[in-house]
């Protein structure tokens, strides 16, 4: 049994680091942050258009090109390496994979396709005032009002809300958790949160008599679901990039000379840097076998899924601390690039369940 990525996984890796490569020349990675909805928008337009990263996980008959989950998850690992910021997590993954799961084919014939095409971007409303994404819902609260409905409540940690053009919400009912999408026109209140990750855009959004319209009926194991695929899916991210930490710690060593050698010569600096190899291949084949559990809808999704989370935040916040480490001083300074990606490993170590949360669901009661 092969156990890598197809010719065609390949390309489409290819691909999209080409795409990235070439726009950051124009646009750099501080400059995409500071965007107004977070993230390079031209480059966004252009994976869509030209690559189709929106709709690789959506069916055929509602836009998309009815691939799996699998490829997007090669996607987030390209964008995870260079940390480039984009709606795919908020937009691709989670609001995607919720209308999937939980709505009827008409709300997935209705909400899809703009997402497919990438001219929409979506956000999830799902979080709790604490930060926990709960299986029997939210804080937030959804009541019949005659043949319609009203949100109230916050929802914390919402990813790329601010500018989204479809906001889907997790909501309590009396009969059980249920999926809304909300009215945007009246008593919807969007706050950035200030994120340790600039790369991250989080808002806080607040709900007062918010109309709504349900997707899909009750929701049953299908946010136990969602969690684990959207866990498995930050994996991709922190594979990425712990990766590209590490390139850029082997490219510095090889040029960095002290003593007249360059400092990668160094015994001691060879053994440190082949654990964080290891650290960073042994992330992939763990979130490589998540990820594929997850496209294949199987059964163990939940429990590979924290393993995968475990494992990946720490081995990505381990070979964070040690680029900053192995950089010297200069990792230390704004201009460099150190601290993005250690902000990057603490703040995804955190993104649906810390590696002891989720040591912990895998333990028996």
């Amino acid at each position: 049994m092969h156990f890598g990525l197809s010719e065609e996984q390949e390309e489409l890796a290819g691909a999209v680091r080409t795409l990235v490569e070439r726009r950051a020349g124009q646009v750099d990675l501080r400059a995409a942050t500071q965007a107004a909805r977070g993230f390079d928008e031209a480059l966004w337009e252009t994976l869509c258009g030209q690559i189709g990263v929106a709709a690789l996980a959506i069916p055929e008959e509602y836009g998309g090109a009815g691939f799996s989950t699998f490829e997007t998850h090669v996607v987030l690992e390209t964008l995870g390496r260079t940390l480039t910021p984009t709606p795919l997590l908020g937009s691709g993954v989670l609001a995607t994979r919720a209308v999937l799961l939980a709505g009827t084919p008409d709300d997935c014939a209705r909400l899809l396709p703009p997402l497919a095409e990438g001219t929409h971007v979506a956000a999830l409303a799902w979080a709790d005032a604490s930060g926990q994404w709960r299986a029997d819902g939210s804080d937030v609260r959804a009541t019949a009002d005659g043949d319609s409905w009203r949100l109230d409540g916050a929802a914390t940690l919402v990813l790329d809300a601010h500018g989204a053009d479809l906001l889907l919400v997790v909501a309590a009912t009396e009969d059980g958790p249920r999926l809304f999408e909300a009215d945007l026109s009246a008593g919807v209140e969007r706050t950035a949160t200030p994120a340790l990750d600039l790369t991250l855009q989080l808002d806080t959004v607040t709900f007062d008599g918010a109309p709504a319209t349900p997707v899909g009926g009750v929701l049953t194991d299908e946010l136990a679901t969602l969690r684990a695929e959207a866990a498995v899916a930050v994996t991709a991210l922190q594979v990425g990039g712990a990766q590209g930490a590490l390139d850029r710690t082997v490219a510095h060593l090889k040029e960095r000379e002290q003593f007249g050698r360059p400092l990668g010569s160094f015994q001691a600096l060879k053994h440190r840097v082949a654990d964080l190899l290891v650290a960073v291949e042994t992330s992939r084949s763990i979130s490589w076998s998540a990820a594929w559990a997850a496209a294949q809808g199987d059964a163990d999704v939940v429990r590979q899924a924290a393993l995968a989370k475990a494992w990946c935040s720490e081995a990505f916040a381990e070979v964070a601390a040690e680029m900053v480490q192995l950089h010297g001083g200069i990792a230390i300074t704004w201009e460099h690039d150190a601290h993005l990606f250690f902000k990057r490993a603490h703040a995804t170590g955190e993104l649906f369940g810390s590696a002891r949360e989720h040591r912990r669901s895998l333990l028996p009661a």
